[in-house]
């Protein structure tokens, strides 16, 4: 492994994953004030200081030794969930959907900030290579977390969806037993590449598509 060339790839990818879970998680907390649970911000997660939503394992040491271990090739990390009393949602079983989407919905924002921040480098002719990294980690970045968080399967995002929009009965009793064993599930069904094939490629696919359709008019105007 070249320790420089690794080095410089942390570097890159810091600040866009530094904002990307920072947001992510204040989405959540801001959403879940504005619909009635004030939880999150009493325990001050309502902000952008990304000291209040990193975890030191989570978000930096586990990265960090898979990056090492795996020459880059697997990556998998997570940040203080905010927390959420659903109960005191003014309308608990359809505003946890708009709570649960927030964190997607910010990440897929923040890609296409980034994607804008590339094209403003090109236009302006900043061929910094650094920095044109940078962008392009940062779209990727957000659109894995955008992507990931909504697989449909409790503790993600995806789950608390699927929680929202299925009828009361034995499938939301179904999705609240395992929740305790979501995340290993989760691990387990990433690791056999499941997860990657059949969700994240063809959804980032999507969202890349979706990134080029919405800059496409900025980009021609441009050129």
């Amino acid at each position: 492994m070249d320790i420089s060339n690794t080095i410089q790839t942390v570097l890159i990818y810091a600040l866009p994953v530094i904002f990307a879970i920072t947001v992510h998680e204040a989405a959540h907390g801001y959403v879940a004030r504005y619909f009635g649970d004030n939880t999150a911000y009493v325990l001050g997660r309502v902000t952008l200081n990304p000291m209040k939503h990193i975890d030191p394992v989570g978000t930096i040491l586990m990265p960090l030794l898979l990056f090492f271990a795996t020459s880059g090739s697997f990556l998998f990390g997570y940040a203080k969930p905010v927390p959420v009393s659903f109960g005191r949602l003014r309308h608990p079983k359809r505003d946890m959907i708009w709570v649960a989407l927030a964190g997607p919905a910010a990440n897929f924002i923040q890609a296409i900030l980034w994607a804008l921040f590339y094209v403003a480098l090109v236009a302006f002719g900043i061929s910094e290579t650094f920095f044109l990294k940078m962008a392009q980690g940062g779209v990727l970045v957000n659109l894995v977390m955008w992507a990931f968080n909504l697989f449909p399967l409790p503790p993600l995002d995806g789950g608390r969806v699927l929680a929202g929009l299925l009828p009361r009965g034995r499938a939301q009793e179904f999705l609240a037993r395992i929740e305790p064993y979501g995340f290993f599930i989760v691990m387990g069904l990433v690791l056999a590449g499941i997860v990657s094939t059949y969700w994240l490629q063809p959804l980032m696919a999507f969202g890349y598509e979706v990134v080029n359709l919405l800059l496409s008019p900025i980009i021609a105007l441009i050129r």
